[in-house]
């Protein structure tokens, strides 16, 4: 890679010495540019020889625009310049009543009038002499050019530059190997896989064909730079294809300075956007900072949650994000140009149009935050949905089923629906579970009320205190209506506290001999067994015989 960046510098350094040898002797008898008058004109035409300004045409004559002018005048120009037989010594100046002509033997080559002497401020004789001296210049100039010294000086220079090449193709291609089995030998020393944690993000072997794939890819970049340099700096160093030359260097060079120039010119825009970045920064520290201490409960505010400290540390740097973004927006680059300006309309309308949904989401989202219906770990009933709260932002609530279903819903939803939270004052008041039993009229209620009290004390996660209480909801046809209610303090579990709780008045239920027959239950007694289990049953229980009785209907 070393040889080949010295052969890259090598052919720099040819071309320039080839260019500027090229030119030495232009350069030594050139002419200085013609004066050109800063004031505005309608229209100019330029006299050209050899592709490069000779004379600049300001006024009409007659009918005759400066274009025409200038164009009658540069082809008359062209083939004076290319006949062998000419002599620049034979150009002179001859002056009539009306016009100065520039003569060469019987052919005019140009006439100046009295307007071009008034629009270049001097006397017509004395601007056809300078504009006789600058074409015998421009001539001489264009002689030398196309002289056959030069010429050969220009093949030279030209085999010089493909030797150079060719050098330079050969030690690329000679080094990349060695390169690329230099890296190979550094496998497990220097380079060595990235893992985090114990994944292997990126392993050896992937890190070595990517170095390898980056040099190849740089070696195809360094041919092409190459031929781009050698075939402009071959065709510069001829009169001929000068021209095309300047076009193929005009295309790097031109978007270069360019860039240049518009980077210059952007360094105080940069500046701008470093100030607005670090007070942007440092806004957001301080602002994370006292959220912070407001979650710790270090500081408080009177009103204010701290389970509300998060969210609103979230909102409020948006609002700053999206402050410092207006605020920064004039600065960026290419901030007025029609295409980014288009770009951007475009964008806010297609986010207008397809995040009306989002958006509705979003924003009960914020309100769902500072309402505090619930909080990560509730449980709670959203609509039908019943389960855990397992995640919250700003456009969904995910709740977590006690069959682990993972259930989304959308924050509008949520919003719009009744939200039943079992969890938020279960810690300090405890949550009432409660279920409801009925029991026929024979049973003495006291009985049943102590029945259900046992039952609930005997479950697992019912709190002693306050004390389960019944009760007697309702007097119906066939029964009464039994509600026992008791405290938890532990909501995430009432499903199995529930199924315990039932276990549990069935059992006490069946100990204390009372009869569970509603609310729909029919039977014979008579010659039927009781509905207890025979494990609660005593030894001297039987069961009923069927009773036959005579009925005297006189």
């Amino acid at each position: 890679m070393i040889r080949a960046i010295l052969a890259y510098v090598i052919v720099v350094v040819v071309a320039t010495t080839a260019a500027f040898a090229a030119q030495k002797g232009t350069s030594d008898k050139s002419v200085s540019a013609p004066a050109v008058n800063t004031a505005p004109v309608l229209q100019e035409g330029r006299v050209i020889l050899a592709g490069k300004t000779v004379l600049v045409i300001k006024k009409p004559v007659l009918s005759f625009s400066p274009e025409d002018r200038a164009k009658t005048i540069s082809t008359r120009l062209n083939k004076l310049a290319t006949d062998p037989l000419f002599k620049v010594e034979s150009l002179k100046v001859v002056d009539s009543e009306n016009t100065s002509d520039i003569i060469s033997g019987d052919l005019i080559l140009m006439s100046v009038a009295d307007a071009d002497a008034l629009a270049e401020g001097k006397t017509r004789l004395r601007l056809a002499e300078e504009y006789a001296g600058r074409i015998r210049a421009a001539v001489e100039a264009r002689n030398r050019e196309y002289s056959t010294q030069t010429i050969m000086s220009g093949a030279l220079y030209s085999l010089l530059a493909t030797f150079v090449l060719i050098i330079a193709i050969i030690a690329i291609k000679r080094s990349l190997p060695k390169i690329i089995a230099r890296f190979e030998s550094w496998r497990g020393v220097y380079i060595r896989s990235i893992r985090f944690q114990s994944i292997d993000v990126l392993d050896e072997e992937r890190i070595i064909a990517v170095i390898t794939s980056f040099l190849r890819g740089m070696k195809t970049v360094l041919f092409l730079g190459l031929f781009y340099l050698y075939i402009p700096l071959v065709l510069s160093f001829f009169p001929w294809t000068r021209g095309a030359a300047n076009k193929l260097f005009d295309y790097i060079l031109n978007p270069l300075e360019k860039v240049g120039h518009s980077f210059v010119a952007y360094l105080p825009n940069i500046f701008f956007l470093l100030v607005i970045g670090a007070i942007t920064h440092y806004t957001v520290k301080i602002i994370r900072f006292i959220f912070s201490e407001i979650g710790k409960q270090t500081i408080t505010i009177p009103g204010f949650y701290h389970d509300w400290a998060e969210p609103s540390f979230k909102i409020v740097r948006f609002l700053i994000f999206a402050f410092a973004a207006v605020v920064a927006f004039p600065y960026l680059p290419g901030a007025d140009s029609p295409a980014f300006k288009g770009v951007s309309v475009f964008l806010g309308v297609l986010f207008s149009l397809g995040s009306s949904s989002a958006i509705s989401n979003i924003v009960a989202g914020v309100i769902l935050t500072y309402m505090r219906a619930f909080k990560l770990g509730d449980r709670v009933k959203i609509a039908d949905t019943i389960g855990d709260v397992v995640e919250k932002n700003l456009l969904i609530t995910r709740v977590r089923t006690i069959k682990n279903v993972d259930i989304t819903i959308p924050n509008a939803m949520v919003l719009g629906s009744h939200i039943t939270n079992f969890s938020s004052s279960a810690q300090e008041y405890g949550l009432i579970l409660h279920t409801t039993v009925t029991i026929g009229y024979d049973a003495p209620w006291r009985q049943v009320h102590e029945l259900l009290i046992t039952a609930a004390l005997a479950t697992k996660n019912i709190l002693e205190l306050p004390a389960p209480f019944v009760l007697q909801t309702s007097l119906d046809d066939f029964y009464v209506s039994y509600q026992i209610n008791a405290y938890t303090d532990k909501p995430s579990v009432m499903a199995c506290t529930y199924s315990e709780l039932h276990q549990n008045i069935q059992e006490k239920f069946n100990e204390g001999g009372v009869e569970i027959m509603s609310p729909h239950y029919s039977t014979l007694r008579d010659g039927n067994m009781t509905t207890i289990p025979e494990s609660y049953l005593s030894g001297s229980y039987k069961q009923p015989a069927f009773r036959v009785s005579r009925v005297d209907t006189e």
